[in-house]
């Protein structure tokens, strides 16, 4: 039994090692192509035509302001189309045809486009809209951006390579300073935008469409499938297979589209939870095409990693559940002694996640030494969020299929705004808060043994454990139990 326990942990640990590991071969990248200018070009003299569909499933809080924001992007009005998407099923929708009236009033090419189902959901209503679409590019944004006036202005120029399939823009938070939860979820998302979207898209490899604040080549989208809805995450299934068909994609660290983050844990858990599990059935589904391609191995490779990151959820899991009777087995039975000084060299995987984490603040932060303090509740977070995400990559492995359940959006903006008392707030509390506290009580055990066994260097990581799962488990009790007005 101890010999199965240690070889199961080593074997956990030795995955995420290098999936951590994997975050110095970004940086280096990152470093090694920072001289590397994207090409300059011009807006063209003949502005093509461009459709921006917003896709909206009952966003009653931000609609009006998405919108309006929308129709304020400078471009001619006889050369720009928007598509109002709305499948929702409340009061979202009279709101919705009330502002298209309003703009089509002032004289722009603007419709409310509203299905009686949600077949493929956010998939399904993108490929109804394209289905209708004027233009020759078409730009997306969800519910909770505020897209800003140049989005087009810095973005169709790159077209003018006709290679060039879809631009992304970096994502801005609109609300980062409102709590701990989304200056951590800020941190997180700047790490991917800042060090692995430039970093990838530099180096020649593939990057995703991250789903909104971009623009694609309409061609780009047909020839590639069109968007498919088998996966929880059609932007990056449709990414691989555009870029697997030849089509570049170019992403732009300096254009920034704001938007909110999720307020509550639970939406936030809704999130997540739909990202890893789209990601998990777009890697089963990529990753046959993607080694059958004719690519450098390095761009193959590259792209598995990236495909298939969300398996460290699980197995977070196991070296959280095992760490506690490794403790007793190496006090208890002294010929594992080498095992354990071999498992001291995982200690950089977490010193390469903090490197990781440093450059992407230090890149668009002023004040990024304070930022980057907040490393250990981003890490200790990602840990809590470990029995959410597990559930959900094994949904995908076994092929268990879901709904698109979106993230509810607030309209939260500074520290004045509530959303405790607002419509669409999740009051069902998911059973994982049950295996959430248990660990966190678990590890209040854990860090009572590693004392009396005077093993000082385990607590550390234990702590991050009790303070992750305890954390998210609280909050989830804490944010669904909110009262209703």
């Amino acid at each position: 039994m101890e010999y199965a326990i240690l070889i199961f942990y080593f074997l956990s640990l030795s995955v995420l090692f290098l999936f951590g590991i994997h975050g110095l071969v970004l940086l280096y990248y990152y470093h090694k192509t920072q001289k590397i200018l994207l090409p300059k070009y011009e807006l063209p003299k003949e502005l093509p035509t461009v459709t921006i569909q917003l896709p909206i499933f009952n966003e009653l809080y931000v609609v009006d302001r998405l919108i309006r924001h929308v129709c304020k992007i400078r471009y001619p009005k006889d050369k720009l189309e928007i598509q109002v998407l709305d499948d929702s099923t409340d009061e979202t929708q009279e709101v919705a045809k009330q502002l298209v009236e309003e703009f089509r009033a002032k004289g722009f090419d603007i419709h409310y486009l509203h299905r009686d189902n949600r077949e493929g959901f956010k998939a399904g209503a993108l490929k109804y809209g394209l289905e209708r679409a004027k233009g020759e590019f078409i730009a997306i944004f969800d519910a909770d951006f505020i897209p800003a006036e140049d989005f087009l202005e810095k973005t169709i120029p790159y077209f003018q390579n006709p290679q060039v399939g879809m631009v992304q823009t970096r994502w801005g938070h609109i609300n980062e300073e409102y709590s701990f939860l989304t200056k951590a979820l800020a941190l997180s998302l700047d790490g991917h935008f800042v060090i692995e979207q430039q970093a990838r898209n530099r180096a020649g490899f593939f990057i995703n469409f991250n789903g909104t604040a971009g623009i694609w080549r309409k061609e780009t989208i047909i020839d590639a499938g069109n968007w498919q809805p088998d996966t929880l995450t059609e932007d990056l299934d449709l990414s691989y297979r555009a870029q697997l068909k030849g089509w570049k994609f170019v992403f732009l660290n300096d254009v920034v589209s704001p938007a909110e983050l999720p307020a509550d844990i639970n939406a936030l858990k809704t999130q997540q939870f739909r990202w890893t599990k789209g990601a998990v059935e777009t890697a089963k589904k990529i990753i046959p095409q993607l080694l059958k391609a004719k690519l450098d191995w390095k761009v193959k490779l590259e792209g598995i990693v990236h495909l298939t990151s969300n398996i460290v959820f699980p197995l977070i899991l196991v070296v959280a559940v095992l760490n506690v009777p490794l403790v007793v087995i190496k006090n208890t039975f002294s010929e594992f002694d080498v095992y354990y000084n071999a498992m001291s060299i995982f200690v950089l995987a977490s010193i390469s996640s903090f490197l990781f984490y440093l450059y992407s603040q230090k890149a668009i932060h002023v004040d990024w030494r304070n930022r980057i303090l907040l490393f250990p509740v981003f890490l200790a977070g990602s840990m809590g969020l470990a029995i959410n995400n597990t559930k959900a990559v094994i949904e995908a492995l076994i092929g268990k299929k879901s709904g698109f359940t979106r993230t509810p959006k607030y309209r939260i903006v500074s520290n004045k705004d509530d959303w405790r008392f607002k419509k669409y707030v999740q009051r069902r509390l998911s059973p994982s808060v049950i295996f959430e506290l248990l660990i966190a009580l678990y590890y209040v055990v854990g860090i009572g043994i590693s004392i009396y066994y005077l093993e000082i260097a385990a607590i550390p990581f234990q702590l991050l454990f009790l303070l992750g799962f305890g954390t998210v488990g609280y909050m989830s009790i804490k944010h669904a139990l909110v009262t209703a007005k």
